[in-house]
């Protein structure tokens, strides 16, 4: 996959069991910048859903091991996972389409559809999730201006690589939760990671902006899992 720094990769969960359709949908999508994970039954999406984090999720209605209606309720109700659904359905009854609302969906796709719309649909649902919030991240006394990428500490202007910034920002919207380290390279890399630990480095030149002409660090590190930005230590 063709991964370009500068755009923002949107981590999208596939959930369908026709692999034709998938192998289609991951044709296209590659080609905008979208991380796709796969799942070609219930059970195995909802591991997958409630293990990494995402942005939207694609979801068939007709699935084994567990339907679509029951993922998506599940998914709701049981683990208060927010991430946007797109249904992907042949069913195009009113009926079928208020059930799909009704399970938690957020939109609904009725096969066979064109890719150019699916991409639109997936646009639209992650631009509508994130611009429910500021644009200004704040932690402690750090803040970053997501429109003007302008990032400051106690006041002073801090320049970072792209690199650095993509990665404070995910540290930033997810904190104080810990990021863990596959999804930080996803983010820079995709699928095309370089060989050695290059996210250690990109790590450490973020922790010489961020922390060292400070008194108190904000970033740390999870051993073996990942990292996280926050006020506090532990």
């Amino acid at each position: 996959m063709v991964h370009v720094l500068g755009a923002v990769p949107i981590r999208v969960l596939i959930v369908e069991d026709n692999r034709d359709i998938c192998e289609n949908i991951a044709a296209y999508l590659e080609k905008h910048s979208y991380v796709m994970d796969f799942a070609y039954d219930g059970i195995s999406a909802m591991h997958l859903a409630l293990t990494n984090r995402f942005d939207v999720i694609v979801l068939d209605l007709m699935l084994p091991r567990m339907d679509g209606l029951s993922f998506c309720q599940k998914l709701r109700s049981d683990a208060e996972v927010e991430t946007p659904v797109l249904m992907l359905t042949a069913r195009d009854t009113l009926d079928d389409k208020l059930k799909g609302f009704k399970a938690g969906a957020d939109d609904y796709l009725v096969k066979p559809f064109a890719l150019q719309e699916l991409h639109a649909r997936l646009q639209a649902l992650y631009k509508r999730r994130h611009g429910k919030t500021d644009n200004l991240l704040t932690v402690g006394d750090l803040t970053m201006n997501r429109s003007t990428l302008q990032v400051h500490r106690a006041g002073r202007r801090i320049d970072l690589t792209p690199a650095g910034m993509r990665l404070l920002q995910r540290l930033m919207e997810t904190a104080p939760s810990v990021v863990a380290r596959d999804d930080l390279e996803t983010l820079l890399w995709a699928d095309e990671r370089p060989d050695g630990d290059a996210l250690r480095s990109h790590m450490y030149k973020l922790r010489q902006a961020i922390d060292r002409p400070f008194d108190s660090p904000l970033i740390h590190t999870v051993h073996r899992i990942g990292y996280r930005i926050s006020e506090d230590a532990q």
